[in-house]
């Protein structure tokens, strides 16, 4: 059993790892048709690429791969995108997700965690309109949400993502921070 547990520790991201266990552990009183079950998205790989994290040097998906810098993600293919910042963002760094077949229904672009500007939001709106392909301009951290929900739809998305410069620390990221730590000592113990 305990190295059931230290096997189970590799597979799953810290966070998704107790929340796993408690469910799937736990036997229930109730098993019958109306019983309430969980998935996590990012742990079922059918479901396509999701992004589980990001930082100010790239992101990290569901299949453990690290893309470094900018992305251009779709529903089974990622590629680095060749801007540096939201100001390189124009008809040229968007014109690949204009000649792609099937054509995508929306595109998420991510422009870190930079101000939008009306300016921007417009140009990067009526280019895509040309090719009538819908547009959502949000900062990353709400761009990677909007493409995993968007993705595990089903729907023809891609993403445009820029790592951000900064990031927010909240309560909540402390304290995963420290129940990761807390587990990693745990296993040492055992």
């Amino acid at each position: 059993m305990q190295s059931v547990r230290r096997l189970q520790s590799f597979l799953r991201p810290p966070a998704a790892r107790s929340l796993y266990s408690s469910i799937v552990h736990r036997s229930s009183a109730y098993d019958g048709d109306g019983k309430t079950t969980l998935s996590i998205l990012n742990l079922e790989a059918e479901s396509g690429l999701l992004i589980n994290s990001y930082s100010q040097v790239g992101f990290r998906l569901n299949n453990n791969m690290v893309v470094l810098g900018p992305m251009a993600i779709f529903p089974r293919t990622v590629f680095s995108w060749n801007v540096a910042s939201y100001e390189d963002i124009n008809e040229e760094s968007l014109s690949l997700f204009s000649v792609l077949e099937p054509k995508i229904d929306i595109l998420v672009v991510g422009i870190g965690d930079q101000p939008m500007t009306p300016a921007l939001n417009k140009r990067i709106i009526e280019y895509m309109r040309k090719y009538r392909i819908n547009v959502e301009v949000l900062s990353t951290e709400q761009a990677c949400a909007t493409f995993n929900f968007l993705n595990s739809e089903g729907r023809v998305v891609a993403g445009a993502l820029i790592p951000p410069v900064s990031l927010r620390v909240n309560e909540d990221d402390v304290m995963r921070t420290q129940v990761a730590k807390r587990q990693v000592y745990e296993l040492e113990e055992n």
